[in-house]
């Protein structure tokens, strides 16, 4: 038992590690200044609903109060008259008078992913050559379009995606859930990408020119998958195009409102990634370093050099949260629901192996190891 508790605390301190490369990543973050001859391009925003969020009309409003100079189209879809949704975009038409906003609704379904189905009838109104694929629960500076469009003006890039920040709209469950973008799912993807393991492409913002999407066989190729994100960015790379990351965070918006609510979303999230690649997945146990280095410091007997493990495992934690809270301006949650939140993201990692079900809007779905959704069973939405 002590060689076991003795490789925990290693795979700890690599974990550590891992952890402080992501904030070296994170600090290193360079300032953004717009290039003299940039040209700002009209750009057509498309924003897929499904009913309210705490925070819908506010998110929103930060995609219309743009520094842009260029035309910009916003195109809101639901797929219901009765969605609860249309009454905060017509008070967003109230608010912005001078601004293009298209609202949608089209019950038509091209697949199983019901986002998917959505974007395909709201792109029947899209006027401009510039597309932004971008989830409702995201907010964004004012500087985010000329960012966007500054990274995809280079000639290898064909798509740009977006890391983002937690922020809890919706109480203590939000919070917690907002704790686990900021210093769990950023982190990752900010080692992975530093050590050119990951190819991030994901539904914050997904980038892109009309002729690149129709080049890759438009969005009905990916009307039957979950992880559609991920699988546009890989066929923008499979095409010879890079995906830019740029060196700026959007903030999503979490609205659980109980522990099941962010179960099930979490554990959507992983099984997703756990079907797409496995190993990565699994390697990804050392990002567990203050769980991992606990139950190695039990098995040790909790001696000095264990002990030591888990406190700088708890310091790099924390030197996280502080980099991301600072570039936010406020903080998800107190400093002290690290640890419950570790241990919460620690039991999610390894449930995720037991099973393929995920839940997405009330629907159970199983996914296959291609990321192809099918029915599992209907629930009550």
């Amino acid at each position: 038992m002590v060689i076991f508790g003795s490789a925990l605390l290693l795979m700890s301190a690599i974990g550590t590690a891992c952890l402080m490369i992501a904030a070296i990543r994170l600090y290193r973050f360079k300032p953004f200044r717009a290039a003299l001859d940039q040209q700002c391009e009209a750009v057509t925003i498309l924003k897929p609903l499904h009913g309210t969020e705490p925070q819908l009309f506010a998110n929103l409003s930060t995609f219309l109060r743009q520094d842009y100079p260029g035309n910009v189209q916003l195109i809101c879809g639901v797929q219901s008259a009765a969605d609860t949704a249309i009454p905060i975009i017509e008070t967003l038409r109230t608010a912005h008078p001078n601004a293009d906003i298209v609202l949608v609704v089209s019950a038509a379904s091209h697949g199983t992913n019901a986002k998917i189905s959505n974007l395909i009838n709201m792109l029947t109104e899209a006027r401009h050559p510039i597309l932004i694929l971008s989830d409702s629960d995201m907010a964004v500076a004012s500087d985010y379009l000329v960012r966007i469009t500054g990274a995809l003006a280079a000639t290898d890039v064909g798509a740009v995606t977006c890391l983002y920040r937690g922020r809890g709209d919706a109480g203590g469950w939000s919070r917690l859930a907002a704790m686990g973008i900021s210093q769990h799912f950023l982190p990752s993807v900010l080692l992975g990408t530093a050590l050119g393991l990951a190819t991030p492409c994901m539904g914050s913002t997904i980038a892109l020119r009309r002729a690149t999407l129709d080049s890759i066989g438009g969005l009905g190729r990916f009307a039957d998958l979950l992880a559609d994100d991920y699988a546009i960015g890989q066929a923008i790379r499979a095409s010879g195009k890079s995906v830019a990351l740029p060196d700026m965070l959007l903030t999503h918006a979490c609205t659980e409102t109980s522990l099941k609510a962010l179960i099930q979303q979490e554990l959507r999230w992983n099984r997703t990634i756990a079907q797409l690649d496995k190993a990565g997945f699994a390697g990804s146990l050392v990002l567990h370093p203050l769980p991992i280095g606990l139950v190695g410091a039990a098995i040790c007997g909790f001696s000095p050099i264990p002990l030591m493990i888990v406190g700088v495992a708890l310091i790099a934690r924390i030197k996280i949260a502080l980099l991301v809270d600072c570039g936010a301006g406020n903080r998800p949650a107190p400093l002290l629901w690290i640890p419950a939140r570790d241990f919460l993201s620690f039991a999610l990692f390894i449930w995720t192996f037991f099973g393929r079900a995920v839940d997405w809007r009330g629907t159970a779905f199983t996914v296959d190891p291609t990321g192809r959704l099918s029915t599992h069973q209907d629930k009550t939405r």
